[in-house]
């Protein structure tokens, strides 16, 4: 009977209890309300909605079997242990591991199937052999930048479809097929994604035109950079209507709010806007900052020198730069790991050693690059000439 199943049911722990019923909710509500392990519903029935709710709530396991009581619980009797089938030894891939990389491992191994887990040890998934032997490349939108040295790890094996940029061409991307490739000198690429909508008659989210927004005020500081183009300020204003914005207002609590030298530790400030460059067989760096006024730089100053010079070393760079930008008085401070030879024939302040005051001079892209390389093409034309 139901009464003294219940009785029989609660001498034993409910974690070490598997029930098998058929369609009989006088056994199934006990079993469930007791918290058992495991609920094997016969017949090709199934529990009904306020059951299978309890189920979930008590953390019980329930399987539904298309054999009847008798056969199911014979099946049952003559399982086996899974330990027998399990491998305790085998070899795991992490899942941030590159596929050339993953792919050199499996090979020397007689294994035939690889775990791939998170950095918590979860395992997301299984990969054989097979899988690597020709993976399918992932495909891959460079937005912001067309150089493989400021591109995310693993860029070089993926299948790039498509650039959409703003700065100079550089680098050695390239691609096994035609590609669409849109580099335009405006002054922030969120300019060219946000008239990739206009231009498809898409109306951004008021999230999204703010996010875009956002972009185009910080690249061109409020369109105050020498970067900035009439097509930034007309899709600015564009966005505005949509992100229901007063743009000088928000521009203003913007960079109030942003200031990394305010938030953040000198490592992290001198990474976040960071892009790499070689031009002339110099490897550097140069970062940039936006701040309202210089005065938290100065309380900093020695600090992200230091973390320049470390930045340098971690990247084998010959030399590393962080711009800070102030955009009230449109002017910046270049502060340097360490001075090259060509850079004597700077023609800017040196208000100490390693920093210099650089009048005018706010964007990276059109005003400090071009400089640096101007002077590196001075310094290396006597011996080109030679």
């Amino acid at each position: 009977s139901a009464e003294g199943f219940t009785q029989r049911l609660h001498q034993f722990p409910a974690g070490q209890l598997l029930v098998v019923s058929g369609d009989r909710p006088t056994i199934q509500l006990p079993a469930l309300e007791h918290g058992v392990r495991v609920l094997v519903v016969t017949g090709g029935y199934e529990l009904s909605p306020g059951l299978l709710q309890l189920a979930k709530l008590n953390s019980v396991t329930v399987i539904c079997s298309g054999y009847d009581t008798a056969t199911t619980t014979m099946r049952i009797k003559s399982a086996r242990r899974i330990d027998s089938a399990v491998q305790f030894d085998c070899m795991t891939l992490p899942a941030t591991l590159p596929v050339a990389d993953a792919r050199k491992l499996v090979e020397r191994s007689r294994q035939k199937l690889f775990p791939v887990l998170d950095d918590h040890g979860k395992l997301l998934g299984v990969i054989s052999k097979s899988d690597l032997s020709n993976p399918p490349k992932p495909k891959l939108i460079l937005v912001d930048h067309n150089e493989l040295s400021q591109a995310v790890t693993g860029a070089d094996e993926a299948d790039i479809v498509e650039v959409l940029d703003h700065h100079r061409l550089g680098g050695n991307l390239r691609s096994d097929q035609p590609i669409r490739f849109v580099n335009e000198p405006v002054g922030s690429t969120c300019t060219l994604v946000a008239r990739q909508f206009r231009a498809a008659g898409i109306d951004p989210t008021p999230n999204i035109a703010l996010c875009m927004a956002s972009g185009i005020i910080s690249d061109t500081l409020n369109l105050r950079s020498p970067t900035t183009t009439d097509v930034d300020r007309d899709i600015l204003k564009w966005l505005s209507g949509f992100a229901n914005l007063e743009l000088e207002q928000f521009a203003k609590e913007f960079f109030e709010v942003g200031s990394a030298l305010r938030s953040q530790s000198a490592g992290a400030v001198v990474r976040e806007d960071c892009k790499e460059f070689v031009d002339r067989g110099q490897r550097f760096s140069i970062s940039q900052i936006e701040e309202i006024g210089f005065e938290l730089f100065w309380e900093r100053s020695g600090e992200l020198h230091e973390a320049l010079v470390e930045l340098t070393r971690e990247r084998k760079l010959d030399f590393s730069l962080l711009l800070v930008t102030d955009i009230i008085s449109n002017g910046s401070l270049l502060l340097m790991s360490s001075e090259p030879a060509f850079w004597e024939e700077i023609n800017f302040p040196c208000l100490e050693r390693h920093l210099y005051k650089l009048e005018g001079v706010v964007s990276r892209k059109k005003q400090l690059l071009p400089l640096l390389s101007k002077l590196l093409q001075n310094a290396s034309s006597p011996s080109e000439t030679e």
